[in-house]
């Protein structure tokens, strides 16, 4: 039995606050004194993942995958960073060499990449993102959308010195 302080109700407001910290938070954990800690590789972020994409322009048209790369610690923007993206998509799965590609951050750490409209893989839609230059530690990201329907999504990168 669970001692009386601790109790359904209690777990759900933990959780509930923890939940909100992240969504608060979405460049990676802020630990205390405003530092950024490095963002962790998801669990199938790997995979179907194509060494030395080539840098495009776009990969089609009607989806926006966007989003941003920082400096593990405090946090300043990355210019001239290659990010990896690739997914399944209206023109195949995600082995097709037309669906991988890579682009290159901005002044301000912000990238972004058309692509055709994502559709589910193995029952989820899901973009994956990568950095693997060497400068900084490898990252695989694995961002799952809301819906089938939706048009963007967004992830950031928080990356430390190897």
């Amino acid at each position: 039995m669970l001692p009386t302080s601790y109790n359904r109700r209690t777990f759900l407001l933990g959780a509930g606050i923890g939940g909100a910290a992240l969504i608060a938070h979405p460049l990676g954990l802020v630990m205390a004194g405003g530092e950024f800690a490095a963002t962790q590789s998801m669990r199938g972020g790997s995979n179907n993942y194509a060494p030395n994409a080539p840098l495009v322009d776009n990969l089609g048209q009607g989806f926006l995958v966007h989003g941003s790369v920082r400096r593990a610690g405090a946090g300043e923007p990355l210019a001239d960073v290659r990010i990896q993206i690739w997914a399944a998509t209206e023109r195949g799965g995600e082995r097709e060499p037309s669906n991988h590609g890579s682009v290159i951050t901005a002044a301000d750490g912000s990238f972004q990449l058309e692509m055709s409209q994502i559709v589910p893989n193995f029952g989820q839609p899901h973009a994956h993102l990568a950095y693997d230059d060497g400068d900084f530690e490898t990252v695989f990201l694995r961002p799952v959308m809301g819906s089938a329907s939706d048009t963007r999504v967004e992830a950031h990168f928080v990356l430390a010195a190897t």
